[in-house]
C-alpha cells in the first residue's frame, strides 16, 4: 500500500478534491486515506463524532445528507477511474460526549458514579483528559451486541460511499474479538476491504496481539528510528510474521518534519526513501511534498493553510513509489539485516523477500547537511541471489558498480540495489 493522507480540513469540500486524487495519482500513490468524515461534536474535532451517518459541514458545505452522499460517491467514482482506493478512519473506541447515542443507549459507555468516563492518557506525567469525549464499553457493556451491530452499521455505511480500506483509530484500545468479528463479517460482504491498526504508543504484546486479530497491516515506529538502534527491527521482527506494517515520515499527529529540520529539502527526502523502502506500506500526509510547515490540526486546520513553501519534492516521490511498486522486496515484511558499514554516518541494509526471491541493498546517508564516504570491497558477498544488482534509486542511478564500490553519497541521499525478481 502506498498512501496519501487526504487531510480534509486542509483540502476543503469534497467538490475541491479532484486536484489532491490526480496529483497524488501523478506521484504513484494508490491509495487515499482520509481522516473521519462524520458530522463532529460541540468541538469541532475530527475524531469526536457526534453523528456517523452525517458528513461534516466544512466537507459537505452544509448540504443535507442525500446531497453529501451523491457528492462523496462522485469523488469515490472519480478516484477509482484513474486507480485509486479510498480508505477512511474508523474510530471505534468513542464518540462525541454530546452525541445522541448517549441518550439513546447509555449502557454502551464506560461509567463511574453513574457519569460517562471519558478517554484518557499520560502525557509527560501528566494526565490528559479528553472531555469532548465518551468511550464505549466494548469489555462490560450488557449491550456489547447492539454497541457491535451499531458500529457494523457505520462500517456498511462507509462501504456503500465506495471505501474499501479503514486506518482503524487506536485499535489496541478495543478488544480483539471485536475486529475479528468486524474484520471476517465485512470481508464476506466485501472480500478486497483492507483494515490497518494504529497502534502507536502501545506495548509490543499490544501491537502482536492486535497485529493477530485479522488486521491486514498495522503502523510501525520508523519515523522515530536514529538509524543506528536495536529497538526497530526487534520491533519488526516482532510483528512480521502476523502482518505487514505501513511506515511514514510524519502523519497529521506529528510536527511537520520540515518545520523540524528547518526547511531541509535533503533529510525530507531521506526519511522519504527510508520510509518506501522499509516496510511494506508507506503513508505520506498532504503537503510533505511540498515542504510544509505548518502542523496538521484535528480541530483548527482549514484550506487558507495551504502554504507557498518553493519546495516540490513531486518527482522525487513518484520515481521512489515507482520503485517500490515495481520491486515486490520493497512490497513486504522482507527479512531485514543492518550491515557492517566503515562510516558510522552510513545506514547499509540488506532485504530480502521470502515470497519473490528478491534481493536487496540499501545505502543511506544519515547526515542530511554533509556528504558522506561509503566503501566496500565487494557488495555481492551480500546478496544470495544470481544476477547483476541494479540501481533503482530515486535519483542519480548508477549504471555500473565496481567491485571494489566506492561512492561520496550527497546530504541524506540513499542508493536501492535490487536483484532480479525470480522466475
Amino acid at each position: 500500500m502506498i498512501i496519501y493522507n487526504l487531510f480534509p480540513l486542509l483540502a476543503g469540500q469534497v467538490s475541491d478534491w479532484e486536484p489532491h486524487l490526480k496529483r497524488a495519482f501523478d506521484m504513484g500513490f494508490d491509495w487515499i486515506f482520509i481522516n473521519p468524515i462524520h458530522a463532529p461534536g460541540a468541538s469541532g474535532s475530527l475524531y469526536s463524532i457526534r453523528d456517523h451517518f452525517r458528513f461534516n459541514p466544512l466537507m459537505a458545505n452544509g448540504a443535507d445528507p442525500t446531497t453529501a452522499v451523491t457528492k462523496f460517491k462522485k469523488m469515490a467514482a472519480a478516484a477509482r477511474a484513474m486507480g485509486l482506493n479510498l480508505m477512511v478512519d474508523l474510530v471505534t473506541g468513542h464518540c462525541a460526549s454530546d452525541s445522541e447515542l448517549i441518550k439513546q443507549h447509555l449502557n454502551w459507555f464506560r461509567q463511574e458514579n453513574g457519569k460517562v468516563i471519558h478517554p484518557s492518557c499520560k502525557e509527560e506525567e501528566k494526565i490528559v483528559v479528553w472531555e469532548d469525549l465518551a468511550q464505549f464499553d466494548h469489555e462490560n457493556s450488557p449491550d456489547r451486541e447492539g454497541l457491535f451491530k451499531y458500529l457494523s452499521s457505520v462500517v456498511d455505511f462507509l462501504l456503500d460511499l465506495g471505501i474499501s480500506g479503514f486506518r482503524c483509530d487506536a485499535a489496541y484500545q478495543v478488544p480483539e474479538q471485536f475486529w475479528r468479528r468486524l474484520i471476517s463479517e465485512t470481508k464476506k460482504k466485501k472480500p478486497e476491504a483492507v483494515f490497518l491498526a494504529e497502534t502507536l504508543g502501545c506495548s509490543e504484546p499490544q501491537t502482536v496481539r492486535t497485529a493477530q486479530a485479522g488486521f491486514d497491516y498495522i503502523f510501525n515506529s520508523s519515523k522515530w528510528w536514529d538509524f543506528s538502534s536495536p529497538w526497530l527491527l526487534e520491533q519488526y521482527n516482532q510483528v512480521r510474521h502476523a502482518t505487514k506494517s505501513v511506515s511514514f515520515p510524519e502523519s497529521h499527529d506529528t510536527p511537520r518534519l520540515a518545520d523540524e529540520t528547518c526547511g531541509n529539502v535533503d533529510a525530507l527526502k531521506s526519511r522519504y526513501f527510508f520510509s518506501a523502502l522499509y516496510s511494506a506500506g508507506v503513508m505520506m500526509p498532504i503537503g510533505f511534498e511540498f515542504g510544509f510547515r505548518k502542523r496538521l490540526h484535528v480541530v483548527k486546520t482549514r484550506p487558507s493553510d495551504w502554504e507557498t513553501t518553493g519546495i516540490d519534492l513531486t518527482a522525487f516521490i513518484r520515481n521512489l513509489n515507482r520503485t517500490k511498486a515495481a520491486n515486490p522486496v520493497f512490497q513486504e515484511e522482507a527479512p531485514t539485516e543492518i550491515l557492517s558499514a566503515e562510516n558510522p554516518n552510513i545506514l547499509f541494509m540488506s532485504k530480502r523477500s521470502t515470497a519473490a526471491g528478491q534481493e536487496a541493498l540499501i545505502i543511506l546517508n544519515k547526515d542530511p547537511r554533509n556528504k558522506q564516504h561509503f566503501r566496500i570491497d565487494n557488495l555481492y558477498k551480500h546478496v544470495r541471489a544470481p544476477g547483476p544488482l541494479t540501481d533503482v534509486s530515486p535519483e542519480y542511478p548508477l549504471d555500473y558498480l565496481p567491485t571494489p564500490f566506492e561512492y561520496g553519497l550527497r546530504p541524506g541521499q540513499g542508493i536501492a540495489l535490487v536483484t532480479r525478481k525470480s522466475g
